[in-house]
């Protein structure tokens, strides 16, 4: 009953609701129709993830609680994202992700979220941000010549195979985030851990494989000779790495 309350308060696009848990090891994904939301406390557990969608664009919270090697994990957007935090405790190894995603063969790369986060009291041995931009596409793969023909007895010589098509180049990374972290002024600067590089390139496409030439075949009277194999494609190049965002950091 609890987690349907705490759902249906989540719906609306200003949300208010008392705390939101996440249990070690599981993930637990925000509503997308939520634009602004403010807890109380938010704690996620130890290998736990929170998962906040494209939709939201700013995060209140009073109490914030990660626990080793948790996660929050902030979805791909054009629109950049504001985290407002009270008091904040970071355990071990956890993390803050606006990482951007990789690109497909359908779908380029996407470049990491842009970032504002003010947390006005901190107790961690590293504030770290990954909003590295995605990788990029790979590069299609070139398609496989064609075998040449068989040769006949009474007729024709063996065909020669076709060449193979090159393969495409990777395809650029996607930018890397603008990060603005606001801190208080006596947490250490070299537990600060925030990466913005850009998206690695795509991998090049494979090269499409030679066509294997017609074989040679004996007959009665005589023997045709085989046909040439082709030619296989090159490999194509890798893609170029994206552009690296920037960071800034504010003490309080």
């Amino acid at each position: 009953m609890r987690k349907l309350c705490l759902m249906a308060a989540l719906c609306s696009p200003f949300a208010h609701a008392e705390v939101v848990q996440v249990e070690a090891n599981s993930m637990m994904r925000l509503p997308a129709n939520v634009a602004v939301l403010t807890l109380e406390k938010l704690d996620v557990a130890d290998y736990g993830t929170l998962l906040i969608p494209a939709g939201v664009s700013q995060v209140n919270i009073d109490q914030l609680h990660l626990g080793h090697e948790s996660r929050i994990v902030i979805v791909p957007a054009e629109r950049g994202i504001e985290l407002r935090v009270t008091n904040a405790e970071l355990g071990e190894g956890s993390q803050i992700s606006t990482r951007g995603a990789a690109g497909t063969y359908e779908k380029p790369a996407r470049p990491a979220r842009d970032l504002s986060l003010r947390i006005e009291a901190l107790q961690a041995d590293q504030l770290s941000i990954d909003a590295r931009g995605g990788t990029g596409a790979p590069g299609f793969v070139g398609l496989d010549g064609g075998n040449g023909a068989e040769p006949g007895c009474t007729w024709g010589s063996a065909g020669a195979g076709a060449n193979g098509d090159d393969g495409g180049n990777g395809h650029q990374g996607a930018a890397g985030a603008h990060v603005r972290v606001e801190l208080p002024r006596d947490f250490p600067d070299d537990q600060i851990k925030v990466l913005v590089d850009g998206g690695a390139g795509g991998k090049p496409g494979a090269a499409g494989r030679a066509g294997a030439g017609g074989k040679s075949k004996g007959c009665i009277v005589y023997r045709t000779d085989g046909g040439k194999s082709g030619r296989p494609g090159q490999t194509g190049q890798p893609g170029d790495a994206g552009p690296a965002g920037a960071v800034t950091v504010q003490r309080l």
